[in-house]
């Protein structure tokens, strides 16, 4: 049971792990922050697809405490996570030399291992810590407390991550609050390395596969906000169903585009309504005269994603003129074309436009200069 139970979680998570590195390659093609979650969860996917492979012998086996393939597969797991949450914010970070000199001690201490093996050191299994005092000067063991320790070294480099990350402007909150939680995860998976347990080591693999996937949705989704945006068409007159004319209900489509331009237009027609920064949904319907559903259902159909969305559009497009005339000078007079505060100002207009709000303003800001008369001599 146990030995079925395993394989499905390994080979489930080798597949996750699969699909998360072809879509991040496929990225990485136009975004090289995203090279790093390729090649990291590549690595991951051949490390669990060939564990599933041996899955039962890993349920039929008793490796005891400080087995050297739990060791070693910990020192892997810690030196990659160690870096690829890096790579987003900073893809300057996953240079060649710089990986090499951050690889040295693990490529030192495998050699120094490889090279005791070939000369005849045996492995010592250890199932109590009476037999690990018994052995504590062997090499075997000695070589194992090496891996621990330069394991432990990559953890506390997995939870400087959030401080790392945080010098960075750019970097999303989310990120920092996965750094941490990816290290209380290793710290996790280094007892389940050193006091081996079956189950425990399920739940690590079902847990680590949640942690990356996540990971991965966080970023597709900040891909998505920066995709283009739908763009508000000017209504030249409103659209009203003559009383001799039918409302295009039966085609879906056409229904939705038909309450839309109704919406659009009365959104054009009433501008010192929508500036009020109470004006939200309810406001609108009633205005309209369309329920909850339809006015989210017509302004979906046109690539909003919701009725608040829409709304914000028309204020951050107002924001706009008002800036450019000269109307908007500092960050308390963008409160008047209809948001409620600085923060869902600056927040809204990053997401419309693609650039920061005090950038945009910059560039309509003229200090104020004295021009110089000229003299006559």
């Amino acid at each position: 049971m146990i030995e079925n139970i395993l394989f499905m979680t390994l080979g489930g998570s080798a597949i996750v792990h699969f699909v998360i590195a072809i879509v991040m390659a496929v990225f990485a093609r136009h975004r090289v922050q995203y090279l790093a979650l390729a090649w990291v969860n590549g690595i991951f996917f051949c490390t669990l697809l060939v564990a599933s492979l041996f899955a039962h012998d890993i349920a039929a086996g008793h490796p005891g405490i400080l087995h050297p393939g739990m060791l070693l597969a910990l020192l892997a797991a810690c030196f990659l996570q160690s870096i690829y949450p890096l790579g987003i914010p900073m893809p300057g970070f996953l240079q060649w030399e710089r990986m090499w000199r951050y690889a040295l001690p693990i490529l030192l201490l495998l050699s120094i291992y490889a090279v005791a093996i070939l000369l005849g050191s045996r492995i010592v299994y250890v199932y109590s810590f009476r037999d690990l005092l018994e052995n504590i000067l062997s090499g075997d063991i000695l070589m194992r407390l090496c891996i621990l320790g330069l394991s432990i070294y990559y953890i506390v480099n997995i939870f400087m991550l959030p401080r790392r990350l945080a010098r960075h402007a750019s970097v999303p909150h989310y990120l920092l609050g996965y750094s941490f939680v990816l290290g209380l995860s290793v710290v996790f998976y280094t007892y389940v390395a050193i006091f081996y347990d079956l189950y425990l080591l399920s739940v690590y693999v079902v847990f680590f596969t949640l942690l990356n996937l996540y990971l991965i949705l966080r970023t597709l989704e900040s891909l998505a906000l920066q995709l283009p945006r739908p763009v508000i068409i000017e209504e030249a007159e409103d659209p009203v169903v003559e009383e001799n004319e039918e409302i295009p209900h039966e085609d879906f489509n056409e229904a939705n585009l038909y309450r839309f331009q109704r919406i659009n237009y009365w959104m054009q027609t009433h501008r010192q309504e929508w500036k009020d920064s109470t004006f939200g949904r309810d406001r609108l319907c009633q205005a309209v005269g369309f329920n909850r559903h339809l006015v989210l259902q017509s302004i979906r159909s046109q690539g909003f994603n919701n009725v608040h969305d829409y709304i914000n559009s028309f204020r951050v497009a107002e924001l706009k003129r008002m800036i450019v005339r000269g109307e908007a000078k500092t960050l308390k007079d963008t409160l008047d074309a209809g948001f409620g505060t600085t923060k869902t100002v600056r927040t809204c207009f990053q997401q419309v436009e693609g650039i920061s709000l005090d950038e945009f303003l910059a560039r309509y800001q003229t200090p104020d200069k004295t021009e110089a008369q000229p003299t006559e001599e």
